[in-house]
């Protein structure tokens, strides 16, 4: 289908993996969205991704499971352009922030503690709440 998108330069997707279909845009364009098949739909073969660990496949998988087609290809669709060059460079592009999305390692998360000193301001506003409230309620009565 064209050429390779490269990743980086050691992942890329190889051009078997890329399907291209152009299909109509929907939205504003006047007669050119009636007559010129602008959108481009982009699927990729995830498996035939080049160079790809295994880590970074498995968060590729989960970046990505919403786009997928019934054949379980990455489905990426590019509509922004009122040509179908550009929509096709925006798409290849798509394809290769998410994969680079997917290179980068999930940092765990640390728990931490609050400081005392935050503890408390956050005890000392909570008084101040509560005294504005306590003010608003109607006197009692004898």
């Amino acid at each position: 289908m064209g050429e390779p998108i490269e990743v980086t330069e050691a992942v890329r997707v190889p051009a078997h993996a890329i399907t291209l279909r152009a299909v109509r845009a929907s939205g504003h364009g006047g007669q050119n969205v009636n007559k010129v098949a602008t959108k481009v739909e982009l699927r990729v073969e995830t498996a035939a991704i080049e160079g790809l660990p295994d880590a970074a496949r498995a968060r590729l998988e989960a970046l990505a499971r919403r786009r997928r087609d019934a054949e379980g290809r990455l489905l990426v669709t590019s509509q922004k352009t009122r040509t179908q060059a550009r929509n096709l460079d925006d798409a290849r592009e798509k394809v290769r922030a998410l994969i680079l999305a997917s290179l980068v390692p999930v940092t765990p998360r640390r728990a931490t503690r609050p400081t005392t000193a935050s503890q408390e301001r956050r005890l000392i506003e909570k008084k101040r709440r509560a005294a504005t409230k306590r003010e608003r309620t109607a006197p009692e009565s004898q």
